[in-house]
């Protein structure tokens, strides 16, 4: 039977970034898959990080940069990226932000992103 899933969890991060999860650990308690919709001002940035989960990043306005070992990818609006779990990457945002959808499998957790401490 199909499950309506009423509305999302906002997840609260610093730097001005909205997480609204639909599916994943928080909202629906699903450990296979995470669905948020985000929306990052510009000139956003988080650390580098090596994810231990395959994400799919689809961009629905502005632009996602995807800094990574081999330089740098700008993802558009109607363009998707896959980053693979285990990559160094780092996303960030130019000067008109970005909206877009990111589809983590597994889920997202904090402690399965593997964020660098400081930054770089």
């Amino acid at each position: 039977m199909p499950e309506l899933i009423a509305k999302p969890t906002t997840i609260p991060v610093p730097g001005g970034k909205i997480i609204d999860e639909h599916v994943g650990r928080v909202n629906t308690g699903t450990d296979a898959v995470s669905i948020a919709h985000m929306k990052a001002p510009a000139d956003w940035t988080e650390p580098f990080q090596a994810p231990a989960f395959d994400e799919y990043t689809l961009v629905l306005a502005g632009a996602v940069l995807v800094d990574h070992d081999g330089g740098q990818l700008r993802v558009e609006a109607g363009q998707s990226v896959l980053t693979r779990a285990g990559e160094r990457i780092r996303y960030s945002t130019g000067s008109e932000g970005a909206e877009y959808v990111a589809v983590c499998l597994p889920a997202f957790s904090p402690e399965s992103v593997n964020r660098e401490e400081d930054g770089e």
